[in-house]
């Protein structure tokens, strides 16, 4: 099986062709915010340098969120678009649950990734390893970064947070619970190999044009229109064509 692999959830843009479990080409760029102008150059060129044609991927898989509604747009726009001209199929992975597989599967800790989201929030979620695959045991989703970890502190088993440590969480983050650990930052690097390796075993969604996001919560505009209507009822204004 032939894979193309597309991240471009947060600031770094991660793209990978992978044959089987075999890693064919690869390039991750997190010095750039403007992934649009990057995406389809780097695909095409990864491409020309294996000699792959369009027509010889199986699956396209992407990180579909959360963390920046723009780069999640970007890679999951992308990625419809060729499985739908290509008739191929589209798997969809969470952009937290591949921060958590650069933990090697024989990590028993709680595995929990985060994202940044601003005013002391972060995205995050909790994942497990059994039997050499990731599980979910906290789903995704958006908090406050000392909630999170006031759950945490309950915890019997130890636990590993990981993620890009901003200034604003570097604060909050420098008392932590007994059985909390921040991972190197390293960790906190996603892998399109890795992507692709989740979106091997993945469900390929039935329409790739039914495919929206994960944003796990609306947008700074909605929230500001919201709180000047408070008598009318939220309507969901993003919607993916």
């Amino acid at each position: 099986m032939k894979i193309l692999a597309l991240d471009t959830s947060n600031h770094p843009m991660g793209i990978a062709l992978v044959e089987d479990d075999r890693l064919m080409a690869t390039t991750t760029l997190n010095m750039v915010r403007n992934h649009s102008v990057y995406v389809l150059p780097t695909i095409e060129r990864l491409m020309a340098d294996l000699k792959w044609q369009p027509e010889d991927l199986d699956r396209v898989v992407v990180a579909s969120g959360p963390g920046s509604y723009t780069g999640i747009r970007i890679a999951t726009t992308t990625a419809k678009v060729l499985a739908t001209t290509l008739d191929i199929e589209l798997v969809a992975e969470s952009s937290l649950k591949l921060l958590a597989a650069n933990a090697l599967p024989g990590d028993n800790r709680l595995l929990v990734p985060f994202f940044d989201a601003r005013r002391g929030t972060v995205f995050c979620g909790g994942y497990r390893y059994k039997e050499g695959k990731l599980e979910t045991v906290m789903a995704d989703h958006h908090e406050e970064m000392s909630d999170l970890l006031a759950k945490l502190a309950d915890q019997e088993a130890p636990v590993i947070l990981i993620g890009v440590v901003s200034p604003k969480l570097k604060t909050i983050l420098a008392s932590l619970p007994a059985n909390v650990s921040v991972a190197p930052a390293s960790y906190a690097v996603p892998s399109a190999y890795q992507l692709a390796l989740l979106g091997k075993d993945g469900q390929p969604v039935a329409d790739p044009d039914t495919l929206v996001p994960s944003y796990l919560r609306i947008t700074e505009a909605e929230a500001q229109w919201q709180k000047q209507h408070p008598d009318q009822e939220p309507q969901e204004y993003v919607h993916e064509v």
